[in-house]
């Protein structure tokens, strides 16, 4: 991938070595509903604790599982129970035990910009204006106000402060357990994170949180799988419009195909119990993810994302 000539965003929030720990307070998110669209106009926006990403899939952690972790289980929640959680104090942007722009840094740093510059550009089109979401660097632990980060959460997005955690070390995992090396596999990564944050300001993922309450396990496994193919294929819109850019290089999309490949529900279950469970799937098939992925690259098209079919 070349990002030589592309900008390092600026908000990247680095707590590499900064201690911050474990949780605050308790905490109980309060969940709003939303509209549809690029993206709400005056809606509220999702403040669900929707751990969603590809870094449970590796280390086998459900998202749904994981939201019921950090709300306390299902149901609905009101905003004076958020009122004991205690965010981390700030690092500053510059706190780091392995420097303060290293090559790690910057490579996250001129993914998140390119994102942000394809994002605003799709956004203003459709005569929206673009947030863009902070992307949280950190060592071994962190908060976040969906709980508490870890190396084993691997990269995921907090609706609650609309950020995207990752620890870099995931990346070494990437590579050597699942077979998924190369810096646009990388890349796809934090696109797809990325990608959760849009489907945040479009309110698709309220709409998910409200819609799976009264849901069984196995209808809301299914939905959850439409929600990350469709932020796959967000993360090919993506791709395509840095090749247009002429940033992709031969081989990245091959490296983007085989990340998504590698991660499938199916892959995982096969790797690691021997047994492949579709009802438990909650990310898609390898087939599935490498099918959005090329969707969103080869027609660029917000569009053609819709993976929900009218659900939502």
């Amino acid at each position: 991938m070349r990002l030589d000539g592309q900008r390092e965003s600026d908000n990247v929030e680095d707590r590499r070595g900064g201690g911050t720990g474990g949780l605050g307070g308790g905490f109980r998110p309060a969940g709003m509903g939303g509209g549809r669209g690029i993206p709400l106009r005056g809606g509220s926006l999702v403040t669900i604790a929707v751990l969603v990403g590809i870094g449970w899939l590796v280390f086998g952690i459900n998202p749904l599982q994981m939201l019921a972790m950090v709300t306390g289980g299902g149901g609905s929640f009101t905003q004076s129970e958020d009122a004991g959680y205690q965010p981390a104090p700030s690092s500053g942007g510059t706190q780091t035990g392995a420097g303060v722009n290293d090559a790690g840094k910057q490579f996250v740093s001129k993914v998140l910009g390119s994102t942000e510059d394809v994002w605003t550009d799709i956004f203003k089109s459709a005569g929206e204006t673009y947030a863009a979401t902070p992307l949280v660097l950190f060592s071994g632990m962190t908060r976040s106000a969906c709980g508490q980060a870890s190396a084993a959460s691997g990269p995921f997005y907090c609706p609650l402060d609309k950020k995207v955690y990752i620890d870099l070390a995931f990346y070494d995992e990437l590579k050597r357990r699942f077979g998924a090396p190369g810096d646009f596999a990388q890349a796809y990564v934090i696109a797809h994170e990325v990608g959760h944050h849009v489907q945040d300001l479009q309110g698709i993922l309220p709409k998910f949180n409200e819609m799976r309450q009264g849901m069984s396990k196995a209808d809301a496994n299914a939905l959850s799988v439409k929600v990350e193919l469709q932020a796959d294929c967000y993360a090919g819109v993506w791709a395509n419009r840095t090749d247009q850019k002429g940033m992709l290089e031969a081989g990245d999309i091959d490296e983007a195909l085989n990340a998504a490949t590698q991660i499938g529900d199916d892959a995982i279950q096969k790797r690691t119990q021997g047994v492949v469970v579709p009802e438990s799937f909650t990310h898609g098939t390898s087939a599935q993810r490498s099918t959005w992925f090329k969707r969103g690259y080869q027609t660029g098209d917000v569009s053609q994302c819709n993976t929900f079919q009218g659900q939502i």
